[in-house]
């Protein structure tokens, strides 16, 4: 007996058949989301990327292999990226509901390059003419998806935010699979998720013969399961105090709040530290709203909280940290005219402030938000209602990229603000190592999925660089990760906390690095050049 047709198939049958068919592809996308942090859902990416692999394997042009890939980035970005719309709900400029069209239209961009991904990936194994070689079509797309996230990384200044490799990362006590980073790199490290996810959809294929199917379905399971020791578990020598104050976004930028908010993160920081005792204090990321350098014109100092004075300001601070304590705080510098009239721009930076109240040295943020810190072309878009998401008429301009600064007792330090912690290969001075990473941050504005995510990205340029990282945080999370990515202490969001410790040691540096992004392109190459003698091979 043939059954009537429900009104849902009804309706799915009158669907143009290219809708039907790609449908899938964004649905796939959005699922493979859901492996990053706070959920966590790995096995969903890795069904998710074995049904692209499935849908790129039917692909019967190269349009339609691109088509497959940028509908799959769609969902995968839309989803991964939700946090965003919070940003505009913090801002009086613009209307909030503007977020959710703000991720989507986001969302459109970046997919072109998991379109670019795919469409490179279908051109070198070329399923239309060498069908029955599905691991020429998983090593090509693993190559292709590496050198995509790479171009993610910097084309348009870049947006690196949750590389798939992400995935790899286990819990704060096991970094899992993601311990492979300091020999691929984060963007190889996504590539060999595309491999694994690829023996799911080889098992799949060949489920009639379990001999194949099971171990196919296995390994992956097992690797990702495994608890691989980790590496740095040494203890350092230079003790720290890291606050995390909990001051809340709505008023974090309210003068009429800078002086509880500097009390407030002054009591969590401790009583001052002895001069036998050199200690590193850590403040987040806006964590002091005065103007710290003098030399400004007295009108710019009116709203801070020690009026005309950053020498005061300086001083204060000095008593807070005591004879023997350094602190390294978020601020803000001013860019003025040639004639010191007046400012054309500013910084946002970590200003390093010693026992004696001198700046010991700074570092000014390389890699700003567009929209958040600056307005693109803003001639055009201001009479047009638009803004930052930051309130102030002044633009953030961009700092000359990493460096270390030499603190002395303190250590060596590398400083990489809020978001600048997720670009592989750009977060330290190759050329002048430092003992550890310092990343302080507002995640205030990003909900409850953009702070977890934060911290798994900076988990990964601790595991590939080497390098113990100390992130505080105006509201979490707060952390100390060792040089093999395990987080020693955090604070969970939305708490008031101090966590007190030593500075993990560094390792020795790794392949990764030494040679930086060089070495995930290399294994891309070598993936690519393989899946293309394979394919030509398998056409003869």
């Amino acid at each position: 007996m043939i059954l009537p047709a429900t009104g849902a198939q009804r309706r799915l049958a009158a669907l143009p058949r290219p809708m039907t068919a790609l449908l899938p592809a964004f649905l796939a996308g959005a699922a493979a989301a859901t492996g990053f942090q706070p959920l966590a859902l790995w096995p969903l990416t890795f069904a998710a990327v074995a049904v692209l692999l499935h849908l790129l394997s039917r692909a019967a042009t190269a349009k339609r292999a691109a088509l497959v890939g940028w509908l799959f980035g769609v969902g995968h970005f839309w989803v991964g990226n939700t946090w965003i719309a919070t940003a505009f709900t913090y801002q009086a400029e613009m209307p909030a509901w503007l977020g959710g069209i703000a991720v989507f239209l986001l969302s459109l961009y970046l997919a072109v390059f998991p379109g670019i991904a795919t469409l490179a990936a279908w051109w070198v194994a070329r399923p239309d003419r060498a069908p029955g070689r599905p691991l020429v079509l998983v090593a090509a797309l693993a190559g292709a998806w590496i050198v995509g996230e790479w171009l993610r990384s910097w084309v348009f200044t870049g947006f690196a935010w949750n590389p798939l490799g992400v995935v790899a990362l286990g819990g704060f006590a096991r970094p899992g699979l993601a311990l492979a980073a300091p020999w691929l790199g984060t963007y190889a490290l996504s590539g060999l998720v595309i491999l694994l996810a690829g023996a799911w959809y080889w098992g799949a294929l060949n489920r009639a013969h379990l001999a194949r199917a099971i171990p196919a379905l296995l390994v992956p399971v097992a690797l990702m399961l495994v608890p691989f020791p980790a590496p740095g578990r040494g203890e350092g020598r230079v003790p720290y105090r890291l606050v995390q104050p909990d001051v809340r976004q709505d008023v974090l930028n309210d003068p009429a709040h800078y002086e509880d908010n500097f009390v407030k993160t002054v009591a969590l920081s401790g009583p001052p530290a002895p001069a036998e005792v050199p200690t590193l204090f850590l403040w987040p990321e806006s964590g002091v709203p005065d103007y710290l350098r003098g030399g400004y014109p007295r009108r710019y100092y009116v709203a801070t909280t020690f009026g005309a004075d950053p020498d005061l300001a300086r001083r204060r601070i000095a008593q807070v940290v005591g004879s023997g304590g350094l602190l390294l705080t978020g601020a803000v510098d001013l860019v003025l005219s040639e004639d010191g009239d007046h400012a054309v721009g500013a910084r946002n930076v970590v200003t390093a402030i010693g026992p004696d109240a001198g700046i010991r040295g700074s570092y000014a943020k390389a890699h700003l938000v567009p929209y958040g810190e600056y307005l693109p072309m803003r001639a055009i878009l201001e009479p047009l209602g638009l803004s930052r998401l930051v309130a102030g008429a002044l633009d953030f301009e961009a700092g000359p990229g990493p460096r270390t600064l030499d603190l002395g007792p303190w250590g060596r330090a590398g400083v990489q603000i809020c978001y600048e912690i997720i670009f592989s290969g750009q977060v330290v001075d190759r050329g002048d190592r430092p003992d550890y990473l310092f990343n302080p941050s507002n995640d205030g504005w990003f909900g409850t999925w953009g702070p977890p995510q934060h911290l798994a990205q900076a988990r990964l340029r601790a595991i590939e660089e080497g390098l113990p990282i100390l992130r505080s945080t105006t509201t979490g999370i707060s952390a100390v990760i060792d040089a093999g990515g395990v987080v020693r202490q955090h604070v969970d969001p939305l708490a008031a906390q101090r966590l007190d410790g030593m500075v993990p040691p560094a390792l020795a540096p790794t392949l990764f690095a030494r040679v930086g992004n060089i070495l995930p392109l290399g294994w891309a190459l070598l993936l690519l050049v393989a899946a293309a003698v394979a394919s030509r091979r398998a056409r003869r």
